[in-house]
């Protein structure tokens, strides 16, 4: 039976994985800490891990568990900006859960437009206090309106299905526009002028890194809406901020944040919070901050869980590793990994 570290583990990981994980021959040792340089010492002894999203896999990390005789890291997100590909081409395979529940995000996506635009969360705190009054709840039809959907992958695809059953014009950007769809593409500069509700989708690249920045929120309708469901860096948290003071955004729903590392996923409820950006989000009352629960179904847990075990079945018996993260394929013309090989 092979044993596997496995990082920065909530109660909802155990569940499935260990379900899972038995009947397919792998023991986890679980461990709280993140991933880290720090912390990759814990898995000495063990086969593999199993990382998150907000784990840190940097030079330090791949170094330390190549000392340690670790070949294989399993990502259990589809996120992988915080991977040093570099560092671990050669010592340590990288895969990851290339999609599990597109319907997971994309509907958490709509439930925190829907809240923010109808004051459903002031209503909630409104009546637990018996206060019934309607005044400063009103929001708008989402019917007639136009959403700007940047990215189109699989969860954009499923979030835009949704939109138009809302009656809602959509219109979209993407440098890699979906094939065979009824998409309507257009420009990101024409998409930032002419949509009231914008919801990004898309992954945190270096060419994606604060595509939502001053310049761009400036080209934006008065009293657009963001929604951000994805990676916190692709906004500039202190120009959203500017943005929302200035009534410039109406209202922002944020399940990701670019400083949330250190944040999100643990109870700081007893602490003053240092990060001020996040502290202003958090009190204004046309933002709604959720700490990335995205994912967080149990259809997707289970799929999570099915993939990530797949992953390492497929490296412990020598297969191809479908969802190896190759560092190759951009470097050269001659990438093994497009030959239904390993990356390395």
């Amino acid at each position: 039976m092979k044993e596997i570290a496995f990082f920065d583990t909530k109660p909802y990981d155990k569940d499935w994985f260990d379900k899972l994980g038995n009947e397919a021959g792998f023991k986890f040792k679980y461990f709280e800490n993140k991933l880290s340089g720090d912390t990759a010492p814990l898995a000495k002894g063990c086969d593999g891990v199993i990382a998150f999203v907000n784990d840190v896999i940097d030079k330090d990390t791949i170094d330390g568990l190549y000392e340690n005789k670790i070949e294989i890291a399993a990502l259990r997100s589809a996120g992988y900006n915080n991977v040093d590909f570099k560092s671990a081409f050669g010592k340590v395979h990288v895969v990851r859960v290339p999609a599990y529940s597109p319907y997971a995000v994309a509907e958490h996506a709509i439930a925190l437009l829907l809240t923010l635009n109808r004051k459903i969360h002031r209503a909630y705190n409104r009546t637990r206090d018996y206060n019934f009054t309607l005044n400063g709840l009103t929001g708008f039809d989402l019917h007639g309106k136009t959403v700007g959907v940047i990215g189109t992958g699989k969860i954009g695809q499923v979030f835009i299905d949704i939109c138009k059953g809302f009656g809602t014009n959509v219109i979209a950007y993407d440098p890699y526009p979906a094939k065979d769809t009824d998409i309507k593409y257009v420009s990101l500069d024409e998409l930032c002028r002419t949509s009231d509700i914008i919801s990004l989708h898309c992954p945190l690249t270096e060419s994606t890194h604060h595509m939502i920045n001053e310049e761009v929120l400036n080209k934006m309708k008065d009293g657009v809406y963001i929604i951000n469901t994805s990676r916190g860096a692709l906004i500039e948290s202190g120009a959203l901020l500017h943005a929302l003071k200035t009534k410039k955004v109406g209202g922002s729903g944020l399940d990701v944040y670019e400083e949330e590392s250190e944040l999100f996923f643990e109870d700081f409820s007893n602490t003053i919070i240092q990060d001020d950006v996040l502290a202003l989000l958090v009190s204004m009352p046309n933002v709604i901050v959720t700490s990335h629960q995205a994912f967080l179904t149990n259809e997707a847990l289970e799929k999570i869980a099915e993939i990530t075990i797949e992953n390492l079945k497929e490296f412990f018996v020598g297969g191809e590793l479908k969802n190896e993260i190759c560092y190759q394929c951009t470097k050269s013309k001659t990438c093994d990994k497009k030959h239904k090989n390993r990356c390395f």
